[in-house]
């Protein structure tokens, strides 16, 4: 008995730490997996790095976009979910 009192503080912060950390990273993770899925042709999309566009091709990883110089192939994962959502709102 006494030893599980001797590791119950450790147990209690992986405990914290599961719930406060590690389960909203796995949550975030598999929202954005079926982001990236949802994706279609002619979706108004932003990446991570700014660049406002239309997707006009999809691939199994990579996807065609057309912005206004032109079309650009990047990975599905550079599209920012937060970004994108917050375009299609407006």
């Amino acid at each position: 008995m006494e030893q599980v009192q001797q590791f119950l503080p450790f147990i209690l912060m992986f405990v914290v730490i599961y719930f406060f950390m590690i389960r909203p990273q796995q949550k975030r993770v598999k929202q954005e997996k079926q982001f990236e899925s949802d994706l279609k042709i002619g979706d108004k999309i932003v990446t991570k790095s700014g660049i406002h566009a239309k997707i006009a091709e999809l691939n199994e990883t990579t996807v065609i976009i057309e912005t206004m110089a032109g079309k650009l192939k990047m990975e599905r994962s550079a599209i920012s979910m937060e970004l994108s959502a917050a375009l299609a709102k407006k």
